[in-house]
């Protein structure tokens, strides 16, 4: 199922499967579905990322499955306990898990849910880093800006 919701950063569809969010996609603005999804996982991730966006919720309680290896999910889990408005680089990933700093790029640049499992919140030991959503670069530095996170870029 996935339900279609507009955000600060474009429309999204939130995916979900079994009781949990999946996935996180930017669409085109005029895309639309003929049935939006109204399970309550659904229906929760829309209304926790307006309050998100609203300024209202500083920590996502969904119900997040990944798909993917075991290191994946390890990333993400790591993701995921950075707080609202703090930064992590690759490499303090890297360290907690004992991998390369490129392959916890890797693994953050194939989180399929961002936002709830904030993968802008990491950078690399040189600046930004990357950012695999639709708007790239600029949407991390907007999700930062939204956190307060924005002073350290400068």
């Amino acid at each position: 199922m996935q339900r279609l919701m507009d955000t600060p950063l474009g429309r999204i569809a939130i995916v979900s499967e079994e009781g949990a969010i999946t996935a996180l996609n930017w669409v085109d603005a005029q895309e639309t579905l003929q049935e939006q999804g109204d399970t309550p996982e659904l229906i929760a991730a829309q209304e926790q990322l307006d309050a998100y966006f609203n300024g209202d919720l500083r920590a996502f309680d969904l119900p997040v499955r990944i798909a993917g290896s075991d290191f994946q999910k390890a990333v993400c889990a790591e993701i995921a306990a950075i707080p609202f408005g703090e930064t992590r680089q690759y490499g303090e990933i890297a360290k907690n898990l004992g991998m390369p700093a490129q392959a916890v790029g890797q693994a953050c640049g194939g989180n399929p849910v961002p936002i709830i499992i904030p993968c802008h919140r990491v950078l690399s030991a040189r600046g930004l880093g990357g950012f695999s959503a639709r708007g790239g670069i600029e949407t991390k530095v907007s999700l930062l800006r939204h956190e307060g996170a924005a002073g350290l870029l400068i």
